[in-house]
């Protein structure tokens, strides 16, 4: 039974079956055409993740990454890190380079992990979608054009006087109009044709690494075929009776969970969506899991102690640290970025929330030669500090803000959430879970609510609180009377991040964030 239809971004749907949600609604379609003809939510998220590598081209793509969280109808869930490791012969700079050449640095492991998570669908789920299938819409779009998105345009123009100085950007991405993208029509028909290897073994990939060579990144084709995503068990904690899931490190997915331990301590239910002080615990509770943020990076390399992190006794602590009416001084480091959530659940159950990025917007600038690869720069997370946990390594997974989450209600998949925003991800999450959890909001209403983004951002320095302007005066008052340095974003700005819910219960019901291009789309 269908009971929704394409309407405007932001618009939710509801269905008795299966549902896609994507930032943009082609992406969505791609999916949703998946889940009609019979495939499982692993299918469609691939098909829907690269259409959306296709028509937002600033978040994410072919030269990016993807974390995946997967469970079964009875609650069987599995962590899939599609990560890219840095260079064996990383770049010998004085600073970890954020843009151009350089900063590319890290090999991309998307389109591996879409071979891996195929595996994992025939095996388990009984899956039968071959990927060149999948990648049907995403080859024409990029083939025939689309529409330049409103968030591409936005990020275009925000970039303008950067992108002269991306090798490859200009005659390759548009401001306005039609976007066509011949080349990476080429290239995905490649990995349909050859497979998800092709990208790291085959000629493609020859391509690939003498694109990069030519441009000045010091990743080289034996760079490529190391690249493999990983498999790993989600980390949980309990909230309110559900079983709350997210990725392991070196994502940041620990940090999620330890915001919502604290919150846990306290009745939210009490304290009213719209007040100062319920944005005020969200905020402290943040902080105090924050602090301990720094210590997260490749397990491969440093040990990363979750279990001590999301201890029940840790976490009433830094509860008990929390003054209900004084706001706790904050400078912290920062970390930026962009990323695209794509989530799906189908007639049998089974669900997947996913995301996929090239961490900042437009990611390195670099086009990859003549494949119309955008490469990520996910190494500008990496540090140069010897006695940082996440110093830069060959072979080395920077520390990742991508998590996306699942939370189980008895023992079955109930919330599918993810958001873009990099260290905006754990802070939006924890607002959004709280409102769905202890509020009762729908997807869609809980994704409308005024959102706070504290610390620094790419286009404000100021470690301050920021939240949209329709949270109203009263409350960046009282916010302020705290001592909480507040100012204020636009409503819906796309600072908030663009995140999407769905909720599984008697019927399904899902929305994708009013400040996207996308929706939910229920079969």
């Amino acid at each position: 039974m269908t009971m929704a239809s394409r309407q405007t971004s932001g618009s939710d749907a509801a269905s008795a079956s299966a549902m896609v949600t994507a930032p943009h609604w082609l992406a969505a379609e791609a999916g949703a055409k998946v889940l009609r003809r019979g495939g499982n939510a692993i299918e469609a998220v691939i098909a829907a993740g690269a259409a959306l590598s296709v028509v937002y081209p600033h978040f994410c793509g072919l030269g990016g990454d993807a974390i995946w969280l997967v469970a079964d109808r009875s609650g069987t869930a599995t962590s899939f890190l599609g990560i890219g490791q840095a260079a064996m012969t990383p770049p010998e700079v004085s600073a970890i380079p954020l843009r151009g050449p350089m900063s590319a640095l890290t090999t991309a492991c998307l389109v591996d992990s879409w071979g891996t998570l195929l595996a994992h669908s025939a095996e388990s789920w009984n899956g039968k979608e071959k990927l060149a299938a999948l990648l049907e819409d995403a080859i024409a779009l990029a083939e025939d054009g689309f529409p330049v998105s409103p968030s591409q345009s936005f990020w275009y123009r925000f970039r303008e006087m950067e992108i002269p100085d991306w090798p490859g950007f200009a005659a390759t991405f548009a401001a306005d109009g039609t976007q066509r993208q011949p080349a990476l029509a080429k290239t995905l028909r490649a990995i349909a044709d050859h497979g998800p290897r092709e990208f790291y073994e085959g000629e493609l990939a020859a391509r690939i690494a003498a694109g990069l060579a030519s441009a000045g990144s010091p990743l080289t084709a034996a760079d490529l075929a190391r690249t493999k995503a990983r498999t790993a068990e989600p980390l949980s904690l309990d909230y309110r009776g559900l079983t709350l899931l997210a990725p392991p490190p070196p994502t940041q997915g620990v940090t999620t969970l330890g915001i919502m331990g604290v919150l846990s301590q306290f009745n939210m239910a009490a304290l009213e969506p719209d007040s100062a002080a319920f944005y005020h615990r969200l905020v402290e509770a943040v902080k105090q899991a924050f602090l301990h943020r720094a210590g997260i990076a490749d397990p491969d390399f440093v040990e990363v102690d979750c279990e001590a992190l999301l201890n029940g006794t840790r976490l009433a602590a830094k509860a008990a640290a929390i003054d209900p009416q004084k706001a706790m001084p904050w400078p912290q480091p920062f970390r930026q970025g962009d990323t695209a959530f794509l989530a799906a659940t189908d007639s049998e159950g089974r669900s997947v929330s996913m995301l996929q990025s090239i961490y900042f917007d437009w990611g390195s600038g670099v086009v990859a030669g003549d494949t119309g690869i955008l490469w990520q720069n996910r190494g500008a997370a990496f540090s140069l500090d010897p006695a940082s946990p996440n110093r830069l390594a060959p072979g080395k997974r920077p520390f990742y803000t991508l998590n996306p989450g699942m939370a189980l209600k008895n023992g079955r998949p109930h919330l599918l959430y993810g958001t873009q925003g990099a260290d905006g991800q754990p802070q939006t999450l924890s607002l959004l879970l709280s409102l769905l959890i202890d509020h009762g909001l729908d997807p869609l209403a809980a994704l409308s609510q005024p959102r706070f983004l504290l610390g620094r951002t790419f286009s404000d320095v100021r470690d301050t609180l920021k939240i949209e302007a329709n949270a109203g005066a009263g409350v960046f008052e009282e916010l302020q009377a705290m001592g909480h340095e507040v100012s204020s974003i636009d409503a819906f700005s796309q600072l908030g991040g663009q995140a999407g819910v769905i909720r599984i219960g008697e019927t399904i019901d899902g929305a994708h964030d009013p400040r996207s291009d996308g929706g939910a789309i229920g079969i």
